[in-house]
């Protein structure tokens, strides 16, 4: 009777326990919900099937974690670890409640898994915890909040091991190598008594789950709340284009504002990404805004737009965050404290990028304010302009980031603010843009001097559509490749190589505008829009059906962001592309042997934002003589040049330059030739070579001037060959 009686009140005290932990997760799970209402809705394109395949590939492949081996592997074991080990816990629960446990198959073969899981995932953890505080990773956060959940989860795997060897002692169990490390530990306690071992496993299995029930509570409290939200975030992720950017309806009569300006202005979708966030810093690792001194860190940015939304989110309802109340303290109200002397921006380190000063600032100046939640300005307490202004939308830290994250959209949304309702913009990109409203060009050059490059070609025809109007190819020439003294040569080698090759072609000339590439990355919608509409009625008129262009920006725009606003039917080509093209069919045959070590550097626009990373290796290597050297960043983890999302018009104020380090990144393979297919690039990149006074060692060439060489012929070999 007393054995019944202890067992009922096992049972009951389990159900309580149990049942108030589930209130106390589903209270807070709820709480943030209610946080993530108060965003803008957002209409999601089905495409389930679509969906659900990336989600299966990134969540159940841990994909985008297996980036970094290391850190990846050690995350698959914790992940699969834990899926193995729920079966484990419910066993155990089962069994305390007294029952025999789980009706599973092979069940001597299931302890063996359990248990070689636990001792894998201790081995994890264990290494979790060497990479934070022994090999002490910048991007890694160190403390007691960022370490909790290694204690938790060494705690639970005790306790699994500890109920299993103490239960063995129970019922006499053999050694068996069916469970070898509960096996030892039952040898160990084997002179208890099986009384005292039952005291042992009661104590052991009430720690498991109340460790158990903690860490349910635990998690949607933390920056573990992933766990949930990940793969949420990754099934309702973008299907469209990466990187394209949300329209602004301009029209609307009844919006009070554009862009973001509050946490609530941001859509739910966005709102999730802030939950989803681990703070594994492997997007700031890779930023070229952090790994040079700015103040932005696309990890701490990601953090600081969720606390701010937790924070008001609970005024705006009225439910707190912290549950229960007794356990959790009121973190406060954060904001980004400015320094009475300003920020430091020397950059004083030894090796070629570094994000700690970056790491350091932000970890210094977010911190617990006088404000109340309701008064923090979203930008200026949360989000400084230094920090909006800093990103280049080069899409590196969403291409690295495990849970699906979108960094870009969010700093767009804000720009827009600053522009279109604050008109706040940095000096250099606002002068920029009013030179592209004039004159249809960042340097405010008269736009009917659009088409003078072409005079300066002798004896090869760059006819215009109304010279040519049966072409089968618009080149659209672009602003830099228009005007840009060092940009003109690439489109005089890309238009001789387009005659060599007998493509049918013809430029816009006068009628060309600004892609609008510039002008939406700085938040001016309003004039992408204007220029969108008015080079799509221009492609009309001329019913353009392909075209190709030598800058990434102006690609990435046409291809991917045009279609919306009516641009149909039209093939976009970037020039590596149609040369790749040309060069396997042997249109263009590079005959002459050009003896050069060449590295070549990935635009992120043509990178990441449209996967092509082979055709301009394809062009170099059919090359004789050249080399093709990697440097150690490359491909999808190239580099930024520095010059994407406006800043090619800005100035760098903070820390060091992002092309300066971009080129000794490059200078590091020790190149003859540093390689590019983007005219931003190449000017960053031609700058950077001169800023270390290696321009006549190390030259700077687009793709199209280095086959246009090794078609043609430099002027001497042209010169002996004639003789």
């Amino acid at each position: 009777m007393i054995v019944v009686g202890w067992q009922w009140i096992q049972f009951f005290a389990f159900l309580v326990v149990s049942g108030y932990s589930l209130y106390l997760f589903a209270k807070v799970v709820y709480h943030r919900y209610l946080y993530v209402k108060l965003g803008q809705p957002v209409t999601m394109e089905k495409q389930l099937k679509e969906r659900f395949k990336t989600a299966v590939v990134q969540v159940l492949g841990q994909q985008k974690l297996l980036k970094d081996k290391k850190s990846g592997i050690m995350h698959v074991l914790i992940f699969y670890g834990f899926i193995i080990l729920q079966f484990g816990a419910l066993d155990i629960i089962v069994k305390g409640l007294g029952a025999k446990g789980l009706p599973i198959p092979g069940y001597h073969v299931f302890g063996l898994i359990q248990e070689i899981t636990v001792l894998l995932i201790f081995l994890a953890v264990g290494y979790a915890a060497y990479r934070r505080y022994g090999e002490k990773l910048p991007r890694l956060k160190r403390g007691w909040k960022p370490s909790v959940v290694i204690f938790l989860i060494f705690s639970l795997m005790f306790t699994v091991l500890f109920s299993l060897g103490f239960e063995r002692v129970i019922h006499h169990m053999e050694f068996s190598w069916y469970a070898p490390i509960s096996s030892v530990i039952a040898a160990a306690f084997s002179g208890v008594g099986v009384t005292a071992a039952t005291v042992f496993f009661y104590i052991f299995w009430w720690a498991h789950l109340l460790i158990l029930l903690s860490f349910l509570i635990y998690v949607p409290q933390s920056k573990h709340f992933h766990l949930m939200v990940a793969p949420i975030n990754i099934l309702l992720k973008k299907t469209e284009p990466v990187g394209k950017l949300t329209s602004l309806d301009l029209e609307d009569e009844e919006a009070e504002s554009f862009g973001v300006g509050k946490i609530e202005d941001f859509t739910q979708k966005q709102m999730i990404d802030f939950y989803a966030c681990v703070e594994c810093g492997r997007c700031t690792n890779v930023c070229p805004a952090s790994n040079t001194g700015k103040i932005l860190s696309p990890m701490h940015m990601i953090a600081k737009l969720r606390d701010h939304l937790t924070e008001k989110g609970a005024v705006l309802t009225s439910k707190s965050p912290w549950v229960p109340a007794y356990a959790f303290s009121e973190m406060g109200t954060h904001s980004f404290q400015q320094p009475d002397g300003g920020l430091d921006t020397n950059w004083s380190s030894d090796s070629i990028t570094n994000i700690e000063p970056t790491i350091s600032l932000q970890k210094m100046l977010w911190s617990t304010g006088e404000k109340k939640a309701e008064d923090v300005n979203l930008i200026g307490d949360v989000m400084t302009e230094d920090e909006i202004w800093a990103c280049t939308t080069c899409r590196n830290c969403e291409d690295q980031c495990p849970v699906g994250n979108e960094h870009v959209d969010k700093i767009i949304d804000l720009r827009r603010h600053l522009v279109l309702m604050e008109g706040s913009v940095p000096q250099e990109g606002q002068r920029a843009m009013q030179n592209i409203e004039r004159q249809g060009n960042p340097w405010g050059i008269n736009r009917n001097d659009r088409a003078k490059w072409r005079e300066d070609i002798a004896g090869i025809p760059v006819p215009t559509v109304k010279e040519n109007p049966d072409f089968d190819i618009l080149y659209f020439v672009g602003s830099m490749g228009s005007y840009d003294n060092r940009s003109l040569k690439i489109s005089k080698a890309f238009v001789r190589l387009l005659h060599e090759a007998g493509v049918n072609f013809a430029i816009l000339g006068n009628e060309e505008k600004n892609s609008g590439d510039t002008p939406r990355r700085m938040g001016n919608e309003l004039l992408f829009q204007e220029l969108c509409m008015e080079n799509i009625a221009t492609f009309q008129k001329y019913n353009v059906k392909k075209i190709v262009t030598a800058c990434p920006h102006t690609f990435n725009t046409l291809k991917n962001e045009y279609p919306e606003f009516g641009l149909e039917g039209v093939e976009v080509l970037h020039h590596t592309e149609l040369l790749d093209q040309l060069v396997k069919v042997k249109r263009l045959t590079p005959q002459y042997v050009l003896n050069e070590r060449i590295t070549y550097h990935d635009s992120c626009y043509l990178g990441r934002y449209n996967n092509i990373y082979d055709q301009p290796r394809n062009i170099l290597r059919a090359i004789k003589g050249v080399e093709v050297v990697e440097m150690d960043r490359n491909r999808e983890n190239g580099m930024c040049c520095g010059a994407g999302g406006g800043m090619m018009w800005m100035e760098e104020t903070a820390g060091k330059r992002v092309n300066i380090a971009r080129t000794e990144q490059a200078l590091e393979v020790h190149p003859t030739i540093i390689s590019s297919a983007c005219p931003f690039c190449l000017t960053m990149l031609e700058d950077g070579t001169k800023s270390k006074e290696v321009e006549e060692a190390v030259r700077a060439r687009d793709i199209a001037e280095i086959l246009e060489e090794a078609v043609f012929g430099v002027e001497e070999e042209q010169d002996k060959k004639a003789m």
